[in-house]
This record gives structure tokens, sequence and C-alpha cells, in this order.
């Protein structure tokens, strides 16, 4: 039976998230990593109503580039956006056209002279804004040297959430960033992107594998406090080696028809946009 905690907290579970929390505390602070999606996750889903966009798309909604751009890239959203939260289709093919989506979507920016100072003017963004409680968030881990690790998607990729970060004066010693990246000429144009290309569908074990030097710096770290707005982000943890999961979801929207496949994935929802404060206050029992 679903627990109400209170009205933004949904626990479908009771008995198995206190067993797992009582495994977190016997096991110590040195045990615990967080794991965590980005956009809409550690970022707010809505600003007085209006739906926040990812880093990526505040580029297309606020025409940063060349009109040329934002037109091009919203025929690309238009096409793929649907399909990437269609149940019908088999990751197989999900993972194939969301690889079809960034690439054209890496060579359009490319093309267009992505610049670092587009990525500067994106996160200085007044849609951007952390989660509520999301600055004691960041001081509460690294005070306790909890590694955070960062599995973004994101289109501008890991320069623009370090950017985003630091903009929040937040210290970035305990967060490790798995994302995409570009290779910049001396006047900082993007003339390549690296691979392999982290997509919507592929946050998993076959991407992690490329980052050995952040699994290694949690290896020993077995107790994993996974955050994610998507039913797919829980598949993140794959790659990582842990014993005791613990998974919170952010359900943003749609609550109604989005709500039994979250408790299927999920041992917390967090609803309508919530804040970190369960979150924090988790991990301040588990210390």
């Amino acid at each position: 039976m679903t627990k109400l905690s209170s009205k933004n907290i949904l626990i479908p579970n009771p008995k198995k998230l206190a067993k797992l929390i009582k495994a977190f505390q016997q096991a110590g602070a040195d045990k615990i990593h967080v794991l965590s999606d980005f956009d809409n996750t550690l970022t707010k889903a809505f600003i007085n109503g209006e739906k926040t966009p990812s880093l990526i798309s505040v580029l297309r909604r606020e025409n940063l580039l060349t009109p040329d751009y934002s037109t091009k890239a919203f025929i690309l959203y238009h096409k793929y956006g649907p399909l990437e939260n269609d149940p019908r289709l088999s990751l197989k093919e999900k993972k194939r056209l969301m690889r079809e989506w960034w690439l054209t979507h890496f060579k359009l920016l490319i093309k267009t002279g992505l610049n670092r100072k587009d990525i500067a003017k994106a996160v200085n963004s007044e849609n951007m804004r952390l989660r509520s409680d999301g600055q004691h968030f960041f001081k509460l881990l690294e005070k306790n040297k909890i590694p955070l690790v960062i599995m973004s998607a994101n289109g501008l990729g890991k320069e623009a959430v370090k950017a985003y970060l630091k903009n929040g004066a937040n210290h970035l010693n305990n967060i490790h960033i798995i994302s995409n990246s570009f290779v910049w000429d001396k006047n900082g144009r993007a003339i390549k992107f690296n691979k392999p290309i982290i997509h919507s569908a592929n946050k998993d074990k076959t991407m992690v594998k490329n980052f050995p030097s952040v699994i290694k710096k949690v290896k020993s770290r077995t107790n994993v406090i996974l955050l994610g707005d998507k039913p797919e982000d829980t598949h993140m943890v794959a790659g990582f080696n842990y014993n005791n999961l613990i998974k919170i979801g952010f359900l943003n929207e749609n609550i109604k028809t989005n709500l039994p496949i979250f408790k299927k994935h999920f041992d917390v929802i967090l609803l309508n946009d919530a804040s970190m404060d369960y979150i924090n206050q988790l991990i301040k029992k588990v210390l």
C-alpha cells in the first residue's frame, strides 16, 4: 500500500525503504554516493507555471544562435521529441532514434557556430534554476565528502553543467560529471564532438564503462542514492558496483498517467516539482 508522507511525497513500499535506510546507516557515510540526472532533476521543471527548458533547449527557445539554427532545431525536436517517451518503442529502437537525433543536432550546432560564449549565455538564462533547497543539497554532500555523480545527456555537455553549477557558487571537488563534450578551437568555437554520444536512452552500463575514472572514484561506495525524473534514469546505476540502492524520482507532470510506472521504478516519488528537502533530510538520516 502506498504511504503518503506528505502531499508531495509518495513511498510505494515503506518497509522496503526503511530496510534500505537501516542498511545505509549501518554501513556509514563513507560507503555512500549520489547518482543523479541533471535537467529537471537537480533543476526545476516549472517556473511560474511555465515548463522550463533543458540547457540545450535554452539555445533553441531564446535564439542564442542563428535564426536558422532555431528553426532547424525545432524541426528536429518535433520529429524526435514525441518518440523519446513513446512506451511503444523497444529500447533498441529508441536508442537508435535518440542517437540519430543527438548526432544530427550536434552537427547542426557545429555548422551554426556554437561558441563557448553561447554556453555562458545559456547557463545564465533566467529559465534555468536549481530546485528549492538545491544549494543546501550540494553543501551537505560536500561537507560530508559524499561524491555526487551527475550523468547527463545534455546537448551542451559537461562544460555547460560545470558552468551552471559554478554560477551558483557550488564547489565541484566532490562532483563528477558524465556527459557529452566538444572539441574547441582557439577562438572558442566548437569544431567537433567527442564520442561516445550520451543520449536519453543510453544512460546505462553501456555508456558508464567509457568513464572508468568516475567509476574508480566511487568504487568502494556501494550504497547509492539515485535521483531522476524518468523511469529510464534508474538504469544509470547499471554500470556501478552497488549493494544497496534508494531510487528517488521527481514526477513533475502528468501525475495520474505516469504514477503507476513511477511506482514500479522508484522507492520514493516526489510530486509537483518538489524541493530537495526530502533528499536533504534523507541524507542527514543515513549519515
